[in-house]
């Protein structure tokens, strides 16, 4: 949850004409990763928390795509780049490991 408020507070400093494309995108793909987890661990069978950490997962993948464009387009530094995609890159190994424990 606390990198989501990370990346959120990075992205509301994208371009206006940005607001309902990346911003809007990368903030819901951010906020989708906490919100899956969540959904999944409210006492469902290991199934279907397994189903929604994965969706969790592509969340993940979608904010890294987001981020990638961010840099691209010049909105990100490098070193903004480089922190978050480490934190998330963090992230999405321990989502794994846990949807692995969870078969």
């Amino acid at each position: 949850m606390v990198l989501g408020e990370e990346i959120n507070e990075v992205s509301v400093k994208f371009p206006k004409h940005e607001m309902f494309n990346l911003t809007s995108q990368i903030m819901r793909a951010t906020d989708s990763i906490a919100l899956n987890i969540s959904e999944g661990s409210t006492g469902q069978s290991n199934a279907e928390n397994r189903k929604f950490v994965g969706y969790a997962i592509r969340s993940a993948c979608e904010v890294i795509t987001c981020l990638h464009k961010a840099k691209l387009r010049n909105y990100i530094t490098q070193k903004q780049f480089d922190e978050l995609y480490n934190k998330i890159e963090v992230l999405f190994k321990m989502m794994n490991k846990y949807r692995n424990v969870l078969e």
